[in-house]
């Protein structure tokens, strides 16, 4: 389980050795036509992020790898698939990019498409729940195999003795790989938008 910035005691500066260490960051994401009030708490979000990110790395030092959930090439090809997906997490990896650090292709373009195409069905609802488990089963199957490749390529790719950062939504099953420390960012505003979805999920459920 990783560690939570902001909530857990400062490990000693002995603790950091050659441990490999990794930041993950919830990846949030905001649609084209999200709410005033949601990109408020979206924008306060990423400003949090940021400046946590500079904590750690005041502690540990600068990172040297990054990671990212659907980035699937890495340098500045990836950056341009980054710009697309979230402008504001794009603009954190961008400026450690330019001090040294590489974006590092994480996803696999096959596997996270089948997993989306998936979930996007599971979500359309079902009559029959034989069909309901099927469909279940090949979205778990092709989640789990996502999630192992995209393990793989931190376990290969992070050195010991590196500082990584991970973009990665939350309610994955990624299992991090031995011998690395996690880091779990979790800014103030996370909770904020967590509220704001359950409050509009409720205003829905009643009609407004």
């Amino acid at each position: 389980m990783g560690e939570e910035l902001g909530q857990i005691e400062r490990p000693s500066v002995e603790s950091f050795g050659d441990e490999r260490k990794l930041f993950v960051v919830p990846l949030i994401l905001r649609g084209k036509d999200a709410p005033p009030d949601y990109c408020e708490k979206f924008d306060l979000y990423w400003q949090q992020v940021r400046e946590q990110l500079a904590r750690l790395e005041e502690r540990t030092g600068p990172v040297q790898r990054i990671f990212h959930e659907a980035i699937v090439a890495g340098g500045e090809e990836g950056l341009k698939i980054m710009e697309q997906m979230n402008t504001l997490s794009c603009a954190i990896v961008r400026e450690r990019c330019e001090r040294g650090a590489r974006l590092e292709a994480t996803d696999d373009r096959e596997l996270a498409e089948e997993s989306m195409d998936w979930e996007r069905i599971m979500l359309g609802g079902f009559i029959s729940e034989k069909v309901a488990r099927m469909v279940s089963q090949f979205y778990v199957e092709a989640s789990r195999k996502r999630y192992d490749h995209m393990a793989k390529r931190i376990h290969e790719t992070l050195k010991p003795g590196e500082r990584a950062i991970l973009f990665i939504t939350e309610g994955h099953a990624l299992q991090f790989p031995g011998e690395t420390q996690v880091f779990s960012v979790f800014p103030p505003a996370l909770d904020q938008i967590h509220k704001w979805f359950r409050d509009s999920a409720a205003a829905r459920a009643e009609g407004y």
